[in-house]
């Protein structure tokens, strides 16, 4: 194995790369500061860590998320494959057993014969020579933060990114709690706290007015509309978050009525001994988070295996210094992956790394990477971080709306999607056949 790349971080996006980079027969030298040191996010020492959510979203071709996730199986996706091994039951969701799915790459990872290990904090890329992949993360080092901004001429933003608990299973009032998925699709893998409208107003009330944790270090306050705070939201009007995580729609209890509001939990592993709020981003701090949290019904006795954390997210303004390879235009042996690049979610991460670290390995092999186009959703990713026009870039998550659209008109959406879905998946299939030769 006459070349080597260097791949900084083992989470979703590092680990994809350095698994792509080791298929084509190249070696991999791959650094991560756990078990030495952990993010404010981060608590588990295996690799490719879940922090804000064990839910992969959407599993269906109908949905952009369900297509570039099958668009990610073609391609022999690690990340995928461990999802599809560890998932437990979410209804319409691809949801997995956190510390399972972890466990599985971590493995995979370690028994792979061409990738080594480095463990401790890269602080300096000096002395890494040829091809570098960064995939650090959205909560790099200030160390190599630092660094990185030298490099590409401090061409970097930063957001606020927080995190929903997590509640023991065991420790839910299921007299009130009912299990149900939304509009019955699926399984009922979620459990539903129903609130009448006086419940959901003192409990609103509670919320505007609780005590948040001081943010200590963060400049600005710029909050990510993806991942935003449940308190910032309802400061926005008392009915905001009933259209929000809070909406009663498509539930039903088992009285028959429809609650006024309901709060969602979902499983955090398969058997059911921990569950997330869903759209519970919070950065309240944690005996707030008690006090208020336990005025949900079936949550006045919750134990709470994790408070809700809010911490500082760094991404790139990618469009004027990456490539649609994710490569740095500024110095060609340079890439990037996973949540610092503007992609947005834990399976564009992961999808980023498998572009750019096949990049990287047709680069090392003195061949171009052949290009996917805007037709399939990894290649609107790719294009819209290298090139959105946009004067204020924010990060985004895969859409329907940035994938290159039909040729014809469709009377439904459901139809143009499942059109545009089948569209992508024969451009990938072909792709990810030719690359082997």
């Amino acid at each position: 194995m006459k070349h080597k790349i260097h791949v900084i971080g083992a989470g979703l996006a590092g680990c994809e790369a350095a698994h792509q980079i080791a298929r084509r027969g190249i070696a991999v030298e791959l650094y991560e500061m756990k078990p030495e040191r952990y993010t404010p996010a981060h608590r588990y020492p295996g690799f490719a860590e879940l922090v804000c959510s064990n839910s992969l979203r959407a599993d269906r071709l109908e949905n952009a998320v369900g297509l570039l996730k099958e668009e990610m199986r073609l391609a022999d996706s690690l990340i995928i494959e461990a999802a599809d091994r560890t998932r437990v039951p979410a209804g319409g969701a691809l949801a997995v057993d956190r510390t399972a799915f972890s466990d599985y790459i971590t493995s995979k990872i370690k028994k792979n014969p061409r990738i080594t290990l480095h463990e401790g904090e890269v602080a300096s890329l000096e002395g890494l020579e040829g091809i570098i992949i960064v995939a650090s993360g959205p909560l790099t080092s200030e160390a190599l933060s630092q660094e990185i901004a030298d490099k590409i001429g401090g061409e970097r933003l930063h957001f606020f990114d927080a995190a929903a608990p997590i509640v023991m299973g065991e420790s839910l009032d299921y007299e009130k709690v009912f299990a149900a998925s939304r509009y019955g699709k699926g399984t009922d893998d979620y459990l539903n706290c129903p609130m009448t409208k006086e419940e959901y107003q003192a409990f609103y009330q509670a919320l505007i007015s609780a005590e948040c944790a001081q943010l200590h270090g963060f400049e600005g306050q710029e909050v990510f509309e993806g991942c935003m705070p449940v308190e910032v939201m309802a400061k926005r009007g008392e009915q905001t978050l009933l259209f929000g995580p809070l909406k009663p729609v498509g539930l039903t209890a088992p009285d028959g009525i429809r609650p006024y509001a309901v709060v969602q939990l979902r499983k955090e592993d398969e058997a059911g001994r921990m569950y997330n709020l869903v759209g519970f981003q919070t950065h309240l701090k944690f005996g707030e988070q008690k006090r208020v949290f336990s005025m949900i019904p079936g949550l006045e006795q919750a134990e709470f295996a994790r408070f809700g954390v809010m911490h500082q997210n760094t991404y790139l303004n990618s469009p004027k210094i990456l490539d649609a390879f994710y490569r740095l235009r500024a110095d060609g042996n340079f890439f990037f992956a996973g949540q610092m690049t503007g992609v947005e979610g834990y399976v564009e991460s992961a999808a980023s790394g498998l572009y750019a670290g096949l990049a990287a390995a047709f680069q090392a092999e003195g061949r171009q990477m052949p290009a996917l186009s805007g037709e399939t959703a990894m290649g609107a990713l790719a294009r819209y971080i290298s090139s959105s026009p946009s004067a204020d870039f924010q990060p985004m998550n895969i859409t329907f709306g940035i994938i290159d659209p039909p040729e014809q008109r469709f009377r439904k959406k459901a139809e143009k999607n499942t059109y545009l879905s089948q569209r992508a998946l024969e451009e990938v299939r072909g792709w990810a056949e030719g690359l082997a030769n």
